[in-house]
């Protein structure tokens, strides 16, 4: 008998329809990025299984990962994670076209070198049908289920007709693998052409309050085509919670060290200083707060957010909880506006 989700746990989580799919998706979701702890200084297998396992019973019921995610470990743990519960109130998105195994035999694009416990593993960008088909059968066994709610392209591929992707999406479809189908990293006109041969429902793609570029061109395209986009680095990596300008020390082997200097970290922290205010207030994190301010953005359908442990997810989850009134998006805005 599968575990009942405690509905006396649960938190006011929203669930929204995912563009033109029949998909109902927590508002926030889990991103599994950290918890297969490549590029990420590793996490424990306990927390990971138990930071899940939380985010579900306070209404995170939809979880995103990748085969790419610690080479097959997040989806592993994903799927040992989920088994006491009703597969039907769980949604799962996960991907393809990443290959590190060297099954491609040296075909895609090659995109970087991934660290593997201080091994290089090459990693390519390839979605030929062959390998999609290959990479979800793959994905059905470690995450022990017999579909995925929603199956994406992690990254575009210069090398395989986008057609031939699309067209391996579409049989899934049919065949009852996958209940709906999305892209990622996906420019407007790979969008166009994807739809000339499957339905998409969504553009999974970096937004945060220091990242808006999807804002000039493609979300305006996808709320007029009705492609939910799906949110990808909110906190920037853990920037935006502000502790990496107080107390973190981030691991040798942890990809941020570089990412972090891309941004005006002056700036950044002016920003966290005012936002503190407002998060104090309302007795909130700022954490909180940036979920929560992106949720509320137009055209944004969810958001992931990353957790290591369950207390961390159920600070998530509790992003929820509370709202922004017209008053404080205006003072978050202007504090916004101060960026360059």
């Amino acid at each position: 008998m599968p575990h009942q989700i405690n509905q006396n746990k649960i938190t006011i989580m929203e669930y929204r329809k995912l563009g033109n799919s029949e998909l109902e998706l927590s508002a926030i979701t889990y991103g599994a990025f950290a918890i297969g702890g490549t590029m990420w200084g590793g996490t424990e297998k306990k927390d990971s299984i138990e930071s899940v396992q939380a985010s579900i019973e306070h209404g995170v019921t939809t979880i995103d990962t990748a085969p790419f995610y610690g080479f097959g470990l997040s989806e592993e743990m994903i799927g040992e994670a989920i088994k006491p519960y009703d597969r039907s109130k769980v949604q799962l998105l996960t991907k393809f076209g990443l290959v590190w195994d060297g099954s491609n035999n040296g075909k895609g694009d090659f995109f970087f070198d991934a660290d593997d416990n201080g091994k290089q593993v090459p990693i390519y960008k390839y979605s030929s049908k062959e390998n999609v088909i290959k990479e979800i059968e793959e994905s059905l066994k470690r995450l022990q289920t017999d579909y995925i709610d929603l199956l994406q392209i992690h990254w575009p591929d210069s090398t395989t007709p986008i057609s031939e992707t699309m067209e391996a999406a579409e049989t899934l479809i049919q065949q009852g693998k996958i209940k709906a189908f999305g892209v990622s990293n996906y420019n407007i006109e790979q969008i166009k052409e994807a739809q000339k041969t499957v339905q998409i429902a969504s553009d999974q793609v970096a937004y945060s309050m220091l990242n808006r570029s999807i804002e000039k061109d493609l979300l305006p395209f996808t709320i007029a085509e009705n492609i939910g986009i799906i949110a990808y680095s909110p906190m920037e990596r853990g920037l935006l919670t502000g502790k990496y300008f107080t107390d973190s020390k981030l691991k040798e082997n942890d990809h941020r060290n570089g990412y972090f200097g891309k941004f005006d970290l002056q700036q950044v922290k002016t920003l966290i200083e005012e936002l503190s205010s407002l998060a104090n207030d309302k007795h909130i994190s700022i954490a909180q707060l940036v979920l929560r301010w992106t949720t509320l953005q137009k055209g944004i359908a969810i958001v992931l957010a990353g957790a290591r442990n369950a207390e961390q997810a159920i600070s998530n989850a509790k992003t929820m909880d509370f709202d922004l009134s017209a008053s404080e998006l205006a003072f978050i805005n202007e504090a916004l506006s101060k960026l360059d």
